[in-house]
């Protein structure tokens, strides 16, 4: 599990003319919390909302060893493999971002993610060697995977993880759940990822808090208004190792095949989709401050990076992230 910055969901002071339905879960590997606004069986939705996060964890999880994608994983380069649409769909998204990003949101990273002892096997957490290294880059890049007509071939031997941008799709499929049952106001959080739809039952919008990425306190650091909107967020302060005392951050740059080492603390994006807010703010958190908001005015992206300074932290955020922020 990649742990993203945790999402503190503010009520907003006033009367509220009724409680949401919370329904709370296990899934992925974490936990997931739903607010609906409205009139709800909350047993028989728990149900529907387990079932359909059971699907996405049956198709793409790895720390399942009979899942659709850990079974692709075992196959063999050149075999043609019909996938679910909506693995599909995931990799069409992943493929999409590693474009925009220049390769720095890679799924096939997971041969360097195993290496450096963050996989679903957690191994030793020691710092490999150059030759190792390389052996794993070897079989890092999305354009080993051909997609098309609902298929995937590998054209060379590969490894696929979806776990920074699959509790996004799991996000978005809640919520297109809770749509196709006619509500319109509530807030889905799966892992910290999440996606807010209408207003919350103070008839306001829903009021979220970043938080700060510290390692030894957990409280808010920047409060923003989402309205039919996803949120994602990444950060590397709480998963990584120390050798010699030099920290090694879990976060993997597929195109250098070593741990991130700049002064990013978290990224935050905003977007329709919460799957694309979710690989984006690996992709960003990958690219650095600077590559990373470059980025976000290319593409209109609201981005929020958290920079680690002498002093504590600093904010940047790109012109489209602005608007979001709350009083």
């Amino acid at each position: 599990m990649r742990p993203a910055a945790l999402i503190s969901i503010l009520l907003l002071i006033g009367c509220a003319p009724s409680e949401p339905v919370v329904i709370h879960g296990s899934t992925m590997g974490t936990t997931y919390n739903v607010k609906i606004v409205g009139n709800v069986d909350a047993d028989s939705m728990r149900q529907q909302i387990d079932v359909r996060l059971q699907r996405i964890n049956d198709l793409m999880s790895t720390y399942l060893g009979n899942s659709e994608l850990s079974q692709f994983n075992k196959t063999a380069p050149g075999e043609v493999v019909k996938l679910s649409d909506e693995t599909v769909q995931v990799l069409l998204m992943a493929r999409k971002i590693f474009e925009m990003s220049g390769g720095k949101f890679d799924v096939t990273v997971g041969p360097l993610v195993n290496l450096w002892g963050f996989g679903p096997e957690l191994g030793d957490q020691i710092v490999p060697g150059k030759e190792e290294i390389k052996a794993a880059m070897s079989q890092v890049g999305m354009k080993r995977l051909k997609l098309e007509n609902g298929t995937v071939v590998k054209t060379a031997e590969t490894y696929v993880d979806l776990s920074a941008i699959a509790k996004g799709f799991g996000v978005d499929e809640i919520a297109s759940l809770l749509e196709s049952k006619g509500f319109e106001n509530y807030l889905v959080e799966i892992g910290g990822e999440l996606r807010a739809s209408g207003l919350n039952d103070r008839r306001k919008p829903w009021k979220i808090a970043v938080e700060r990425p510290d390692v030894f306190q957990r409280v808010p650091y920047k409060t923003i208004d989402l309205v039919d909107m996803g949120m994602a967020t990444s950060g590397d302060y709480r998963n990584y190792f120390e050798v010699d005392g030099k920290r090694y951050s879990h976060t993997i740059d597929p195109t250098t095949g070593y741990p991130i080492t700049h002064n990013v603390a978290s990224v935050t994006v905003l977007a329709k989709e919460t799957a694309m807010a979710d690989g984006l703010s690996t992709a960003i958190n990958v690219m650095g401050a600077e590559s990373g908001l470059a980025l976000a005015e290319d593409y209109n992206l609201a981005v929020l990076v958290i920079v680690k300074t002498e002093n504590g932290f600093s904010e940047k955020y790109s012109p489209a992230f602005e608007r979001y922020l709350g009083d």
